[in-house]
């Protein structure tokens, strides 16, 4: 008796467990499902400034809530396009990776508008030892003569800040940014206003130039006055000339009164001899 109790509970649990199995299916049949689209991805790793290709893209299945902005979904409409920031296999190319229609490629696809790209030389001292990357940015030190001032008797040697915060767009002739190893290369090509260029070249032509990396995210002006040998070594400054003595002020002249005495009252008699006459004072 107890026995078939025990039966029947356990196919009454079973009956209603496959009866909930049943309606969760259901349930779960019955929701719309995800709709998704083809976008164009990059089939392979593509470097900045490249020009694309139908080999280099290909179509890929995408969540349709989840498009980037700008996604293209004919491959054939970026032919001739050029990349202005590297693409990963996979990566949706979208219009915020391209140049302007109509960029050739290269280093000009790379270029903002309004900025020029002048290259100077390095080694591997002023060239941060090689960890001066594409997509860094550097300050610019030049190290030269400075001109002697008014009441000065010579030039002297002087490094100052001139440009600060230029970005770096390629070393030697490579403008890939994902690549973090550092290499000793012979020239930087730095990202710059035409009034920056000119400065630029005058510093290069009349001293040496150095590069300061600095960090990515830091917008921080450097407010600096430039090292020179007095501000290096302060303790060889000549001493400085005593101010002149003020002009001794004159003393004043002491005031003398001089105090009226009254006239002497003397005695006076006239005297006749003959026919001339005289006043004899006592």
């Amino acid at each position: 008796m107890k026995n078939k109790r025990a039966l029947a509970v356990m196919a009454v649990a079973i009956l209603f467990g496959l009866t909930a199995v049943i309606l969760a299916s259901h349930w779960l049949l019955m929701q719309p499902g995800a709709s998704s689209g083809h976008i164009v991805v990059a089939a392979t790793d593509i470097n900045l400034g490249q020009r694309l290709t139908p080999e280099m893209l290909k179509l890929a299945e995408w969540p349709s809530d989840s498009v980037p902005k700008g996604a293209y979904t004919d491959p054939q409409k970026l032919a001739g396009r050029v990349l202005k920031s590297s693409a990963l296999a996979g990566e949706p190319v979208s219009e915020a990776k391209l140049a302007p229609a109509g960029t050739l490629g290269g280093l000009s696809a790379l270029i903002a508008e309004g900025k020029r790209a002048i290259t100077v030389r390095v080694n591997d001292v002023i060239g941060v030892a090689g960890f001066t990357l594409p997509g860094n940015y550097v300050d610019i030190i030049v190290s030269t003569r400075k001109d002697a001032l008014p009441g000065e008797n010579r030039e002297q040697d002087i490094s100052k800040i001139v440009l600060e915060r230029i970005l770096v767009l390629a070393v030697a002739q490579e403008v890939n940014r994902d690549e973090t190893k550092p290499r000793v290369v012979n020239a930087v090509t730095l990202e710059v206003t035409p009034e920056q260029a000119e400065t630029l070249d005058l510093a290069r032509s009349v001293g040496t130039l150095s590069l300061a990396l600095r960090n990515q995210v830091d917008p921080q002006s450097a407010q600096t006055g430039g090292a020179t040998k007095l501000t290096l070594l302060p303790g060889m400054a000549p001493p400085k000339p005593a101010p002149p003595k003020p002009a001794a002020t004159p003393r004043p002249k002491p005031v003398v009164h001089r105090v009226a005495t009254p006239p002497v009252r003397r005695n006076c008699v006239s005297v006749i001899n003959g026919l001339q006459s005289s006043q004899e004072c006592f």
